[in-house]
């Protein structure tokens, strides 16, 4: 006769992880998104005070990332590759060489703060998803979590984030730091570069978790994918050498500067992990508001060690709003999660069960 149990419900044990276990996880994850927009920041900056080309300058860093990730992943060896997992690959390569097109533009024109906080407008394909696939009962969540992400692009767009034109800043607008600093007012149809390029992204991340199911397969087409969307920068980087106006003498210092290895090391290489773990160990997308909360912690920071012209509370203003509109957005998608996972922990609880109850 076999003894109860202790230590109560398993589906309550698994389903609610220990804290203390995924401290460690939650510190790499936070380091490693303060590595990458220290990237960004400093990217701006150099690009800002060099005048280079930004395509050039991403082109320059996606072919050692590129490199890396062949080296370290070596899509060759193994199984063999399907063409149905290949041809995505390099397709989703075309995605992310547009991405990096816009999202450069976007970074040289609206600066750092408003291309990351753009960055989440890939939740977006929530809403989309949800009319396509006809689930309409969530629906008006949805679309009032769109309208919140489009007021907070819009206050962003008017410089809510800005010590200059922040309606909640205490300070005389006339003693910003520096005038390189200091941010321009834009208009709303400046800001639709970097919304359309955190769409975009978020559409590269939805096509290579449907292209691979497994992390390491995942790891490997990554590789493909980095390689490819060099290959489709490579005549636009080409072409802006030879017709662009930005002086030749400036794109010799590049490969010694911080900015260069930080782009490549943080940038594109150690975020691809750090956002693999987060997902995988944490159950943390991207496009989620914990996400979102640990970016707008490294802004902040990042803004005052560069002096940037920033409003705390306009920026929270901006962040919250955006959180609330990502949180409704993505409702759907949390339900189903939260659904499926119930599902596979009953599995493994009966499958527990039977196999206690075999004879010894």
């Amino acid at each position: 006769m076999m003894s109860p149990r202790t230590g109560g419900d398993p589906i309550s044990r698994k389903s609610d992880p220990d804290p203390f276990r995924q401290t460690p996880l939650q510190i790499i994850h936070l380091i490693g998104s303060f590595l990458r927009i220290w990237s960004v920041f400093s990217m701006y900056q150099y690009v800002t005070e060099k005048e280079v080309s930004v395509l050039v300058f991403i082109f320059s860093c996606l072919v050692p990332s590129s490199v890396i990730f062949l080296a370290s992943q070596k899509p060759w060896r193994g199984r063999s590759l399907s063409n149905s997992q290949v041809v995505p690959s390099i397709i989703n390569g075309g995605i992310m060489a547009l991405y990096f097109i816009l999202w450069g533009k976007g970074l040289k024109t609206c600066g750092p703060i408003r291309v990351i906080l753009a960055e989440y407008a890939g939740a977006v394909l929530g809403v989309l998803s949800a009319l396509l696939h006809g689930r309409r009962g969530q629906l008006w969540k949805k679309v009032g979590g769109l309208i919140a992400m489009a007021a907070c692009f819009y206050f962003l767009s008017e410089g809510w984030a800005t010590a200059t034109y922040a309606p909640f800043s205490f300070k005389d607008r006339s003693d910003v730091s520096s005038a390189l600093n200091k941010e321009k007012p834009l208009k709303m149809k400046e800001m639709v570069i970097p919304i359309v390029a955190g769409i975009l992204s978020g559409l590269r991340r939805v096509v290579a978790r449907r292209v691979s199911l497994k992390n390491q397969l995942k790891r490997r087409l990554h590789s493909i994918t980095v390689t490819s969307a060099a290959c489709f920068i490579f005549p636009f980087a080409i072409w802006e050498i030879v017709m662009g106006s930005t002086p030749q003498r400036n794109w010799k210092p590049w490969f010694s500067s911080w900015a260069y290895i930080s782009t490549v090391l943080f940038g594109m290489v150690l975020i691809f992990y750090i956002d693999s773990l987060a997902e995988e160990r944490l159950h943390m997308v991207v496009s989620s508001p914990r996400h979102l909360m640990v970016s707008a912690v490294c802004i902040i920071i990042m803004a005052i060690m560069y002096q940037m012209d920033f409003s705390l509370i306009g920026f929270l203003v901006c962040s919250l709003v955006l959180g609330v509109g990502i949180f409704e957005a993505t409702s759907m998608e949390r339900i189903r999660k939260t659904t499926s996972n119930s599902h596979s922990l009953v599995d493994d609880t009966i499958g527990n069960d039977q196999s206690l109850s075999l004879p010894s």
